[in-house]
């Protein structure tokens, strides 16, 4: 007998999903809506995989729901739209990041902060509004609310791309928002990995000056030789943090692990901001004379609305903003999660799935 999910849509989908909080992945079969007339559908040719995925797939944050397809960094080719689409057509290459939907009515939707809205809908693991549950980019096609799609530009690869939708936005946006893009401004990145790898592409793109904090003395060749930062901090020794004070108009903290902030703000000019994209399950310790003392200030951000999304997707297509990748076979993921686990990759998994998700044969779109 045929499980709810493979039947509540017309449409046969196929991909791979966990079952439980083991979070091993295995082939899935499910099923997808038609196409509506706002919908534009499309195949599935990459998807990067991000450290999110690996907390939903154990339910790290007690909120999974299973199955569970992961996914929201994906690229792919359009199929089919809407009669009322207006913005796509089919053979475009194109793009969903982390969320599917949102109320579309309330202040951060009206002001393109859709990611701020307190209805938006994840990409997977969520109720749609039609009430059944969101499934990622695992997967052979997606459907997506056109106002959710976003255009990648010719020149881009599609392979390189897909990190952009959720590792990119989520350094790209602080930049803008809060000021940190004024080509000689100085601009701290706290540690290298798959956000703090793009954080210093975009900066030194936007023209800024980079120096790259990190607790791993084998990250500054990589950091200064091929990522292009002009500096390297090593945060345990306490010379090199010293001689850093008051040197940084701003900086990106990408570490979710537990970390000391002190040190940081003391690395900040007067009027300096600290931003964190990193989320910490423990509180950090944080004495609040080292703000006040210099005007400073701390903030968090958390990925970006659509038209934000877009903007950096031009961005990096014109000033040749790279994600660096480690591109998979599909029946590879459950390995690449063990291997992200431990951080072994640079700096980011960005998985084939056009030519390595066994195609469904049942999957069409009647």
């Amino acid at each position: 007998m045929a499980m709810e999910y493979e039947v509540e849509h017309p449409r046969k989908a196929y991909g791979w999903a966990a079952r439980d909080a083991s979070g091993l992945l295995s082939p899935f079969f499910f099923s997808r809506r038609k196409t509506g007339e706002k919908d534009v559908t499309f195949k599935v040719l990459y998807c990067g995989i991000c450290h999110s995925d690996l907390h939903k797939l154990k339910n790290e944050w007690s909120d999974s729901i299973y199955p569970l397809v992961p996914g929201r960094e994906i690229v792919g080719e359009v199929m089919e739209v809407g009669s009322k689409v207006e913005k796509f057509k089919i053979g475009d290459k194109v793009a969903v990041g982390c969320l599917v939907g949102s109320c579309s009515s309330c202040e951060n939707c009206v002001n393109n902060l859709e990611n701020y809205c307190q209805e938006a809908i994840p990409t997977y693991g969520a109720k749609y509004v039609d009430g059944s549950i969101t499934y990622g980019g695992f997967s052979d096609f997606m459907v997506a609310d056109e106002d959710f799609v976003v255009n990648i530009p010719n020149g881009l690869p599609l392979d390189v791309a897909a990190p952009l939708l959720c590792a990119g936005i989520t350094v790209y946006g602080p930049l803008r928002y809060f000021g940190l893009d004024k080509p000689g401004m100085h601009l701290g990145v706290v540690g290298l990995g798959g956000l703090g790898h793009l954080a210093v592409k975009f900066a030194k793109a936007l023209g800024l000056k980079v120096t790259v904090i990190s607790t791993s003395p084998s990250k500054e060749q990589e950091a200064i030789q091929h990522l292009g930062a002009d500096y390297f901090v090593l945060s345990r020794d306490q010379d090199q943090m010293k001689a850093a004070n008051c040197t940084l108009d701003g900086i990106i903290d990408t570490v979710s692990a537990v970390h000391p902030l002190m040190s940081l703000i003391d690395l900040l000019k007067s009027h300096g901001k600290l931003v964190t994209v990193g989320a910490p399950e423990k509180p950090l310790e944080l004495l609040l004379p080292s703000l006040i003392l210099g005007r400073k200030s701390i903030a968090g951000s958390y990925i970006g609305g659509i038209k934000e999304t877009q903007e950096m997707i031009d961005f990096a297509a014109k000033h040749n903003v790279r994600a660096e990748i480690e591109v998979i076979p599909m029946d590879y993921v459950n390995t690449a999660m063990e291997r992200l686990l431990k951080a072994d990759v640079k700096y980011r998994f960005v998985i084939d799935v056009g030519n390595t998700l066994k195609p469904n044969p049942s999957t069409t779109l009647d």
